[in-house]
């Protein structure tokens, strides 16, 4: 097997003159540089099953939950969150939950809800 060359002492040569606090302040740096693209990917993107995991937490049934998800995703309001859908239904027309839910299902929500995210 052949020896691995240790480089080591030349690549720390910018860190040698670090101080504690400049070594952690550097460090939060770097460590925002390789976060920062998994927290605007987080923030941007979704997926059908989380959303659906949502809704079985606002106390959906997972075959409604399913068919909430399918309506918003075929009218590309998946990405505005469909317990965000669900509760500006149910807060803009004093409606419950389940019944937004349902408006959702029955079509009828979408267009006030393409409104409200255009």
């Amino acid at each position: 097997m052949k020896e691995r060359q240790d480089d080591f002492k030349d690549r720390r040569k910018h860190l040698s003159e670090m101080s504690d606090e400049a070594l952690k302040a550097y460090f939060f740096e770097l460590t925002e540089k390789v976060v920062d693209p998994l927290l605007d990917l987080a923030h941007k993107n979704t997926s059908k099953s989380i959303e659906r995991s949502v809704l079985l937490r606002m106390g959906f049934s997972s075959i409604e939950a399913t068919a909430i998800v399918n309506v918003l995703h075929e009218h590309g309001l998946l990405r505005k969150g469909a317990g965000h859908c669900v509760y500006r239904l149910s807060r803009d027309y004093k409606i419950t939950l389940r019944e937004a839910g349902q408006r959702i299902v029955d079509a009828d929500g979408i267009s006030e809800l393409l409104e409200v995210f255009k």
